[in-house]
């Protein structure tokens, strides 16, 4: 009887272990350890995904940078002065809370039309497929790793819990 119930116990924590990667949610280190500033790398973003409740982490030089969401046309244009929000301070943390394409740049003068923008898809699970990324320009830095942590490492790690419970106890 009572290694069914150290085995029930074992289950249960499990469970909640499972619960607890499913739900983890990584926050993004925007142009990684060079940050939100001039030069940013247009592909930064590329071969990333985007989930619901990630978390863009925005660090720059708030003298001379700040963090705006914008429309598509204001990104694409660089010309506007409507911004959906604006953040002047750093860092800068913005939970994504809905999905679909967002759209962020510096208002600065000459920043925007300089590179300074980012353009990422917010899907709903990691199921999902991003959208493809726009091909990186001429001059661009290849997308260094995320310092964030992957979701796969943290289904890795339940699975090895998982397993050395299920060796413990059968």
């Amino acid at each position: 009887m009572g290694s069914w119930m150290g085995l029930i116990g074992s289950i249960i924590v499990v469970i909640a272990a499972l619960a607890q990667c499913t739900a983890a949610e990584t926050t993004f280190n925007v142009g990684d350890a060079a940050g939100w500033t001039l030069p940013f790398s247009s592909s930064w973003a590329t071969g990333k995904t985007f989930v619901l409740g990630d978390k863009l982490n925005f660090t720059f030089d708030a003298q001379a940078h700040d963090v705006a969401e914008v429309s598509k046309a204001y990104h694409d244009s660089c010309v506007g002065t409507s911004t959906i929000s604006l953040f002047t301070t750093s860092p800068t943390v913005i939970p994504l809370n809905t999905t679909g394409e967002h759209y962020y740049i510096c208002t600065k003068s000459g920043h925007c039309a300089s590179g300074q923008k980012l353009s990422i898809n917010v899907v709903s699970s990691t199921t999902e497929s991003p959208a493809s990324s726009p091909p990186p320009t001429a001059g661009s830095t290849p997308p260094s790793p995320s310092s964030a942590p992957s979701r796969a490492a943290a289904f890795g790690v339940a699975g090895a819990f998982m397993a050395v419970l299920t060796a413990l106890f059968l």
